[in-house]
């Protein structure tokens, strides 16, 4: 038996297989209506921040150091000044 799903945007059976190309969605529609719904930012993924996960300025340094030696590293002369 297919597994069914409800489309986000409208609640309806979607039965998730090869023969619903816009699933989780019901639709093109519905697809369309869930992207809007994320740009203009109805819809987000959030999360509290703690001290765990926030970086100190030293931290955010080290990181942007790693990332400009990496790209300083890349054959693509797109990263190169």
């Amino acid at each position: 038996m297919p597994t069914v799903v409800k489309c986000p945007t409208c609640q309806a059976d979607v039965i998730w297989s090869e023969q619903s190309p816009n699933r989780p969605f019901c639709s093109k529609r519905c697809q369309l209506i869930d992207l809007g719904e994320w740009s203009f930012e109805n819809n987000k993924i959030s999360t509290a921040i703690t001290s765990n996960t926030q970086m100190d300025a030293q931290d955010q340094q080290d990181m942007l150091e790693d990332i400009e030696a990496m790209l300083a590293k890349s054959e693509d002369s797109f990263f190169k000044e």
